[in-house]
């Protein structure tokens, strides 16, 4: 009798339910009181305590030019993590998983901020058992990532003591064309080596685009229809109730095809449509990724005006409440240009 393969172990299904539990250290974030921690960082690291899988000793501490105490922070941050967590936060964990939340307040350029942020975290290592480890995470635009690379260079941040590691975290947008990706690029490899750095979509968090793997590779069932053969066209759509919201200078300097699709959207685009990954080393899905984005047909000439649409939205209605049209937006040109949807015809040849 012939033995069915798929009943054979299959190294990268069981990759997939591994579930290691990470090591302690300190997350420091630099734009601490953004949008993106508040909305999204916080409340994520708060799941995952819910979840079970924070690892003991793990500390946050926040870096901004605000004043603030580590108490005023720690308050901010519940009311923004009740509203938005996906997970009911519970009074009893919220009161220990945000004892481990700190203030650090500096200013970018200040180098003396730095040098003080080496000492508290020497300190928190002490109390917390956090093991010299840290992960800087930079929430801030990527203007500011040469500053704060080259402040903790300086300081001596970026080297990590024997036995314990220093990463960094960037976040997009990754600059506005090539040659800005490039140059940033660079400012990060003269700071921490490529093992140890870490271009980050969020996007990538969300339990659903985690699933996509676990679904296509590890399903008997959709495996082997996951293919030119049987599925006709995918429609990849990001649909969010959610406005400007005073984030008009931002969206100025990079509209919905740098907010959105050159990151969230292709990273999703990847995951439909890459071949089976050697193993889930990070390497090995970057590279399987990379040869999706290879094979994008590019979009020129006159199909340009056949395979996207931009549009701007006029004013109207969020989940029944009025909001402004983008061109009456604060701090928004009244004859702004700015696309703010964009739907794109993408055909893939492999």
């Amino acid at each position: 009798m012939k033995t069915n393969d798929r009943n054979q172990p299959n190294p990268l299904r069981e990759g997939l339910a591994a579930r290691p539990m990470p090591q302690p250290c300190t997350v420091v974030i630099f734009g601490a009181s953004g949008d993106l921690t508040f909305r999204k960082l916080i409340p994520a690291l708060y799941n995952i305590a819910a979840d079970g899988d924070l690892p003991t000793g793990l500390t946050v501490v926040g870096f901004a030019r605000r004043e603030k105490t580590d108490e005023s922070f720690r308050a901010e941050l519940e009311t923004a993590a009740r509203k938005f967590s996906r997970q009911t936060v519970r009074d009893e964990l919220w009161s220990s998983f945000s004892k481990s939340i700190f203030y650090h307040q500096s200013e970018f350029h200040d180098a003396e901020g730095f040098r003080s942020l080496a000492r508290r975290l020497d300190e928190i290592d002490a109390e917390h058992g956090t093991r010299g480890n840290r992960l800087f995470y930079l929430a801030v635009a990527p203007g500011q990532f040469g500053l704060i690379l080259q402040q903790l260079k300086d300081a001596g941040l970026n080297k990590a003591r024997q036995g314990s590691w220093a990463r960094v975290v960037v976040e997009k947008p990754f600059g506005v064309d090539l040659p800005t990706a490039e140059a940033l690029n660079e400012e990060v490899s003269h700071t921490f080596p490529e093992k140890d750095t870490y271009r980050i979509d969020h996007f990538l968090g969300k339990e659903t685009a985690q699933n996509i793997m676990v679904l296509r590779f590890a399903n008997a069932i959709f495996e082997p229809l996951w293919n030119h053969r049987y599925i006709d066209n995918v429609q990849i759509t990001a649909s969010e109730a959610l406005g400007v919201e005073g984030r008009g200078p931002f969206y100025e300097a990079s509209g919905a095809l740098r907010d959105m699709v050159q990151n969230h959207l292709l990273q999703l685009l990847c995951l439909v449509a890459m071949e089976p990954p050697t193993d889930l080393t990070a390497d090995s899905v970057r590279d399987e990724k990379v040869k999706v984005i290879r094979s994008l047909r590019p979009i020129a000439g006159e199909d340009v005006a056949t395979h996207v649409v931009r549009g701007q939205y006029s004013a109207g209605a969020i989940n029944g409440k009025d909001v402004l049209g983008y061109r009456q937006e604060d701090r928004v040109s009244p004859e702004s240009e700015t696309e703010t949807y964009v739907a794109m015809k993408i055909l893939v040849d492999n």
